[in-house]
């Protein structure tokens, strides 16, 4: 199976599109009211709304599920989230992380009590993950979701059987968070963190395309795992 990997930022998310032989799926749906921006950059990737099948949730923070419910109505596509992170959505609640380095610590403070104030309407979640792992192939796509926490307690990470694996916010590449590729600055488990980047190297990852930021070759991330 040929896919095709399209990046495009919504807000200050790192968005993905994964196109197969039977659709599109969506990693992420960006910041709050970023719908007529996804429109337009669809329309220039010649990508039709309802070609997107999935939008898959990496976790309920509101850089990465702000504008779901807006692409969710648009597209029709069914949206997939960990159960543990879909509580957050029931409650209303926000995953608040800790600061794991010195930057991460500096910045919490100043960011995360504005970040817990923004609210956004939560779409419907179609497909709700029980489990540790989560197959593809109903969507046509060679691959599997695992349950990679750590970032929030119901992360999930997206790993083409190809070895292209969408993290989230399990790792950064990028302003406002990192300068170089690395382990996220930001996290309520950071030995958690560890552990899922130990299974998803063990499942085959190769390429990490990290929620903030450009794509890396995971080297990187063993380097830090292992040195």
């Amino acid at each position: 199976m040929s896919t095709d990997i399209l990046s495009l930022k919504l807000g200050i998310t790192s968005s993905y599109l994964i196109r197969g032989s039977n659709g599109i799926i969506l990693i992420d749906a960006g910041t709050p009211n970023k719908i007529k921006s996804f429109r337009r950059k669809i329309a220039r990737l010649n990508i039709h709304p309802e070609d997107i099948k999935l939008i898959v949730l990496t976790h309920s923070h509101f850089d990465h599920a702000g504008s779901a419910k807006d692409i969710r109505e648009l597209t029709g596509a069914r949206v997939v989230m960990h159960e543990s992170e879909k509580v957050f959505f029931d409650e209303d609640r926000f995953a608040m992380p800790k600061g794991v380095n010195t930057m991460g610590k500096i910045s919490l403070p100043v960011l995360f009590p504005f970040f817990k104030k923004i609210r956004f309407e939560k779409p419907l979640v179609d497909v709700v993950i029980k489990t540790q792992e989560y197959s593809l192939n109903e969507f046509g796509f060679e691959g599997m979701i695992y349950h990679t926490p750590g970032h929030t307690p119901g992360s999930i990470s997206l790993l083409l059987n190809s070895g292209e694996a969408f993290v989230g916010c399990q790792a950064h590449n990028g302003l406002p968070f990192r300068i170089k590729p690395g382990f996220p600055i930001y996290a309520m488990d950071i030995e958690k963190v560890k552990e899922s980047w130990k299974l998803l190297i063990e499942k085959g990852a190769k390429v990490i395309f990290p929620g903030h930021g450009k794509s890396f070759p995971v080297e990187v991330i063993k380097k830090r795992l292992f040195a």
